[in-house]
């Protein structure tokens, strides 16, 4: 049965910083896309960051320059960095994995439970 449990969220200062991780169990994704999401309430869930296998990435413009996405395959693990957090950014954000590299929900095999991101201004 494959799982994946978010970690590192919280309540941060606009400014500051955290760090997401994401532990993959059930099955090995080292040749599948991972990433995140994010959903605030009343809004629609949006892609967050995306890595491929081969560590190419993408990022929106909302988040592009202020977030960075890694992995680690050999423990089964992607991480999201998130520096010069805003206010904006508060919501609850979702790791993922990708049937193929896609930024739609719709592109998403496996999804974890959420772990909440606030950021107070």
């Amino acid at each position: 049965q494959v799982q994946l449990v978010e970690s590192g969220g919280g309540l941060v200062q606009a400014g500051g910083s955290l760090r997401l991780s994401c532990l993959a169990s059930g099955r090995t994704f080292a040749s599948r896309a991972m990433g995140w999401f994010r959903q605030a309430p009343g809004k629609e869930r949006e892609i967050v960051a995306i890595i491929n296998w081969n560590s190419i990435t993408y990022y929106p413009d909302s988040v592009k320059g202020r977030f960075t996405i890694s992995r680690d395959n050999a423990k089964n693990t992607a991480y999201l960095q998130m520096n010069s957090l805003k206010p904006e950014d508060t919501a609850l954000y979702y790791c993922s994995v990708f049937k193929w590299f896609g930024t739609s929900w719709n592109d998403v095999d496996y999804w974890g439970q959420g772990t909440q991101v606030t950021v107070s201004s």
